[in-house]
């Protein structure tokens, strides 16, 4: 925990909370400057400030407790376009993460423009690069995998 982290502050009940699940790894509350109404996080207990800094035992919750939010969000929120919804996580300022704590945010979408609202520029660069980049990827991964004390 990080004493001046807000949701390490949230998690040891310092700052209230909408909580809307809880187990000893995983926290899912409500978000106070919601992007939609709805908008829920799902965040490990343990702090990190990036995905890679949480330990794989502190994440194996978060994906299955995001998916049983969004179907109670589906549930519990009418949408006249039908269900939809996105799931984020920022790592850094420059991806746009505010709190320095892993979080995983689950925003509604019930039309178009409500909620988050992604542009994806295709990147000629990227394009020009994927080959290469790809090969580098995945000798990375393989070190990344062989260091890793948990195998998937």
């Amino acid at each position: 925990m990080s004493a001046n982290c807000i949701f390490c502050k949230i998690i040891k009940n310092e700052i209230p909370s909408l909580k809307i699940y809880e187990t000893s790894k995983t926290l899912a509350f409500m978000d106070i400057g919601p992007t939609a109404p709805g908008h829920a996080l799902v965040i490990p207990k343990y702090h990190g400030a990036k995905l890679h800094n949480i330990p794989d035992e502190h994440l194996y919750e978060i994906l299955p407790i995001a998916k049983r939010i969004a179907l109670a969000l589906d549930l519990a929120i009418e949408s006249p376009e039908g269900e939809g919804y996105n799931v984020l996580q920022n790592n850094g300022r420059i991806a746009h993460q505010m709190v320095d704590h892993v979080h995983f945010h689950l925003i509604p979408k019930r039309d178009s423009t409500s909620g988050l609202v992604v542009g994806w520029p295709e990147s000629e660069e990227g394009k020009a690069k994927i080959k290469e980049i790809h090969a580098k990827l995945e000798a990375a991964f393989k070190a990344v995998e062989e260091s890793s004390p948990i195998k998937i």
